[in-house]
């Protein structure tokens, strides 16, 4: 009999890949997916989460094979299976249930506690649940997740005015734009703070064009958050066409400089807002100097992050702690999960040998009548049910222990090895 049952999950997030590498993970076929996954991988249940900063499987198998995972994960995106070397992270059960419940939680997000995430979770588990790709494992460890999830967000105020860079920066567009929705904006670069302007701008409803090194990188970028592509080229020679730029790249010299914003300036009839959110910075100081340019740099930005994130920041340790002792409780529930078929088959075995005795004790006494046969039935239960149950609360109790010789040896003894 096969215990210790691995649970596993192997991540693509925007913690190791950029935007528009992740972009290229994308599955696109769920149910294909999951079908390809059970048959081809040895997986028993598998529960896919995709969302734009996220690509992860959660598994459950016997004997985990990272290279069929990482041959069908390829061959549903359309990649290599050797672009996976530096992008993929493996984890496997207490691992991987922690990572699932900072996920619930809201500490895994890039905007820290943001509540998106946990209605992808619920979509997920149902949908592996409807595609009956998931089964009892996976099934129980996400409705305790999801639970467990809820109740820190709730208790320690994690969710609570969540802000970003991005939001921040949009906002004080805002502020010192009239009417920026008839105006041009502009975002440069494809990295994680161009992704949060991005997704603050598509929140609120705003046109904007978005470039970067190669246009194919702007162009996946724009296939996950939304805008145009435009070419690198085409926007250095022409800042006048922009009311707004946000610039948020790594470059490691000056991308809009003083003498560009001169000439887009004699070009224009009103002013320019420019936000410089990289680090370092790629937005030439002097350019503040020049009239009608309001410009606003990360530090300013991110103080204004900081007294937000300050108050959360305080939260983050209480929910570590908590989560921690979260996953020693949710590792013992699944753990319990391995002695489950055991228990019921012993129970179920037994029943039938009562139920065949007890109808050859009627059939010799010749009872007919029901309360009395009614009395007797009950008293065969619970000799059993007094026989059996320590025993099998100790197979459990064993089980949540991790203590697998002595499930191997409840099986020999009550004669159990199917193959569930």
């Amino acid at each position: 009999m096969e215990m210790n049952k691995n649970i596993f999950n192997a991540r693509v997030t925007f913690r190791n890949s950029p935007i528009h590498i992740l972009e290229k993970f994308t599955i696109r076929d769920m149910e294909e997916a999951y079908s390809r996954f059970k048959e081809n991988s040895e997986l028993d249940e598998c529960v896919i989460i995709q969302t734009c900063n996220r690509i992860e499987l959660f598994g459950k198998s016997n004997n985990l094979d990272q290279e069929k995972i990482k041959k069908i994960w390829a061959s549903l995106a359309g990649i290599d299976k050797e672009i996976f070397e530096e992008n993929l992270e493996i984890e496997e059960n207490g691992k991987a249930f922690h990572h699932l419940l900072k996920l619930t939680a809201g500490l895994d997000s890039m905007v820290l506690g943001e509540e998106q995430i946990l209605g992808q979770i619920k979509n997920s588990i149902t949908s592996a649940r409807n595609l009956k790709a998931s089964g009892q494992h996976l099934n129980t460890l996400f409705d305790k997740a999801i639970r467990i999830g809820t109740r820190i967000r709730n208790s320690s105020g994690i969710s609570q005015g969540g802000i970003s860079v991005g939001s921040i920066a949009v906002k004080l567009a805002e502020e010192n734009i009239d009417e920026l929705k008839l105006k041009k904006i502009l975002l440069i670069g494809t990295g994680e703070v161009s992704t949060l302007v991005a997704k603050s701008l598509k929140r609120r409803g705003y046109d904007f064009v978005v470039t970067s090194r190669t246009l194919e990188r702007s162009q996946a970028f724009c296939d996950a958050m939304g805008g145009r592509a435009i070419k690198f080229e085409k926007v250095l020679s022409g800042f006048e066409n922009y009311d707004v730029l946000f610039v948020a790249t790594t470059a490691p010299y000056f991308l809009v400089t003083f003498e560009r914003i001169i000439k887009a300036v004699e070009k224009r009839k009103n002013g320019m807002m420019i936000l410089d959110l990289s680090n370092p910075r790629t937005v030439d100081e002097r350019v503040a100097t020049i009239g009608g340019i309001k410009l606003m740099n990360l530090d300013q930005i991110a103080e204004m992050v900081e007294k937000n994130m300050k108050a959360r920041l305080n939260k983050v340790k209480t929910v570590e702690n908590i989560i921690n002792e979260e996953v020693i409780v949710l590792e013992a529930s699944m753990k319990r999960l391995d002695a489950e078929p055991l228990v019921k088959d012993v129970f179920k075995n037994i029943d039938s040998l009562r139920q065949k005795e007890l109808e050859k004790a009627l059939i010799m006494l010749d009872e007919k009548d029901e309360k009395r046969i009614k009395i007797i039935e009950e008293l065969t239960k619970a000799l059993v049910e007094s026989i059996v149950s320590t025993p099998m609360n100790n197979i459990r109790k064993a089980s949540e222990k991790g203590k697998s010789d002595l499930l191997e040896m409840a099986s020999e003894l009550f004669d159990y090895n199917k193959q569930d």
